[in-house]
């Protein structure tokens, strides 16, 4: 696995501009904070769905035989830009001690479910 920071753009803690590693590129439908039984986990709590959030990418991983450090790029869609202090808390946790991968933020006027606060997509190299 390889980070790349170019010097000239700008430096960030919470995420790297490229994170490359060798295996087969999957493109997982982005997740939110649905239950199994598609109930939305933290209705009004932008904490808790982050939290609910990354548990769900963590049980896609599992499902693809990947771990978090096999995430190259992450992109999160959020109905409120003041979440974003919650959201970069939720993904230094589920990240924790790894090379974060890209990151992309985008405000959206909404998602699937108007209750829902944050959707994250994520691009997994799962090791061949």
């Amino acid at each position: 696995m390889t980070v790349v920071n170019p010097k000239g753009l700008k430096q960030q803690s919470y995420y790297n501009h490229v994170k490359r590693r060798p295996g087969t590129p999957v493109f997982p439908t982005g997740q939110v904070s649905w239950d199994e039984n598609g109930d939305v986990v933290g209705e009004g709590d932008i904490e808790a769905q982050v939290a609910q959030t990354y548990r769900n990418i963590g049980l896609l991983l599992e499902g693809l035989g990947a771990t978090p450090d096999d995430i190259v790029r992450t992109i999160t869609f959020v109905t409120d830009p003041g979440f974003a202090p919650a959201i970069h808390r939720g993904r230094l946790e589920f990240f924790k001690g790894l090379d974060l991968p890209a990151s992309t933020f985008i405000h959206v006027a909404g998602l699937a479910d108007p209750r829902l606060l944050v959707e994250i997509e994520c691009v997994v190299m799962v090791p061949t």
